[in-house]
Formats: structure tokens, C-alpha cells, sequence
């Protein structure tokens, strides 16, 4: 049933629209960059680039119109990494060994975030909402080996994350924008193995992402009474 889940926000969202708020709506367009790690793996830092991006509508609502419904479909590239190391020796207590042959983890969804912002139409947006991910695409290599290539497992094919949003407008209708997303549930559960296998442990994972790009809204109501009046005043 999830592969149907954003299509049925898509209907849920038009139906609100419609009916609730009666505003127009305003289409927007997203491209940028994920930095994203994924916590519980033993990896640790934002290293891993992906794409983010994809199309928007905004839903304006309330007499000002400074509180807005977006939705968004996505493309969404998340996962982990960590480069080759060589080691002077080898700690048998630990998880680290003398060489290691790095670890890549590419995880690709569809993503469809639901937010509520409260904008100042000038300048600047603050949102926050929720996002239902659909995962397309996985491979993993660890240690220099390709250990996970199908979408059957291990990682769940569902993920919900929660989301922290900020727009900034820095040229008409152009805004930058950082996001901040993290999952609400795991993504796998994995046991780990210390190098010399005397000690086992398990960790739920979970997407852990950084995300800034850049926003073009369309129809920019704030732009479009500006140009208004602009020509007004020269006729």
C-alpha cells in the first residue's frame, strides 16, 4: 500500500485546497544538494553529496495570506560514506582494522514532504512539517565489497521523516533555501561486529539529512504586485 501513499496526498491536499482555502495556487520549482549520513552505521559525518530537487504547490491561506500549505514531490539522494584508510596497526578490541576499503551507502527515494510555513512575503519563510519517502534505489559497498544491491532488504521501503524548513528570498522570485530532515523510524536494524568478533552489538539506523537548495516560485504573489505597481506608476 505505501507505493500508492503520495498519490493519495496529492488528492488530499487538492481536495483541501479546493475546498477549504479557495486561494490560488503557486508553482515552484527545486534543485539542489543533499549532505546526508545515516546514524547507527558506525559512520559518522555528512559526507555523503546527493541530488534534492523536484516540483512544488504552495497553498496561501488566512486574510494575509502569510500562512501557506507546500507540497512537494521529490527526488532524493541520502546514504553514507567514508573514504579508504590505512592504519599503522590493528586494535582487536575495536571495529577498526589495519586498512579498511571505504563504505558507500546510496539511498534513493521519491520523497513527498507536506509543510506548513509562516511567511514574511518580503524576505523570509519558516516551516516545518512531515515527509513520506519511497525508496527506488539502494547499493552499499563496505570494505570494498558490494553488499547490498535489492530492494528487498534490508532497509525498509517506507521512510517518515520529520522536517525543519527555511526560505530566503535573494532575487525576486529566486530563494535560497536549508532544510533539515531526520526519520521518525528506523530505517534498518543492524547487528555490528567488532574486528576480532569477541563483541556483537545492535543499532537502529535512521536518515539523518542536511539539505540546501534553491527555490524559483512562479507565480510569487509579493513579485507580481510589485511589477504592478511598478508599471503603474510609469503609465
Amino acid at each position: 500500500m505505501t507505493k500508492f501513499f503520495p498519490l493519495t496526498l496529492v488528492i488530499i491536499l487538492l481536495t483541501l485546497s479546493g475546498a477549504s482555502f479557495s486561494q490560488r495556487f503557486l508553482g515552484a520549482l527545486s534543485a539542489g544538494i543533499n549532505l546526508s549520513q545515516v546514524d547507527g552505521d558506525e559512520v559518522y559525518g555528512f559526507r555523503k553529496i546527493g541530488f534534492n530537487g523536484g516540483p512544488s504547490i504552495i497553498v496561501p491561506f488566512g486574510k494575509d495570506g502569510k500562512w501557506s500549505v507546500t507540497m512537494e514531490i521529490l527526488f532524493s539522494m541520502n546514504g553514507a560514506y567514508q573514504k579508504t584508510y590505512v592504519a599503522d596497526t590493528a586494535d582487536p578490541d575495536t571495529n577498526v582494522p589495519a586498512s579498511y576499503y571505504g563504505y558507500k551507502l546510496n539511498l534513493n527515494y521519491i520523497q513527498v514532504p507536506l509543510l506548513f510555513h509562516f511567511t514574511d512575503k518580503k524576505i523570509i519563510a519558516l516551516g516545518a512539517g512531515f515527509a513520506y519517502g519511497q525508496l527506488v534505489g539502494v547499493s552499499e559497498w563496505e570494505d570494498g565489497v558490494r553488499t547490498t544491491t535489492s530492494l528487498q532488504g534490508p532497509y525498509t521501503l517506507a521512510d517518515f521523516q520529520v522536517l525543519a524548513d527555511v526560505r530566503l528570498r535573494i532575487w525576486k522570485r529566486l530563494w535560497a533555501n536549508l532544510r533539515y530532515s531526520y526519520s521518525l523510524v528506523p530505517i534498518r536494524t543492524r547487528d555490528f561486529t567488532n574486528y576480532s568478533g569477541k563483541q556483537v552489538w545492535t543499532r537502529k539506523q535512521h536518515n539523518n539529512v542536511i539539505t540546501f537548495r534553491l527555490t524559483y516560485i512562479f507565480n510569487d504573489p509579493y513579485v507580481r504586485s510589485r511589477e504592478s505597481r511598478v508599471k503603474k506608476s510609469k503609465n
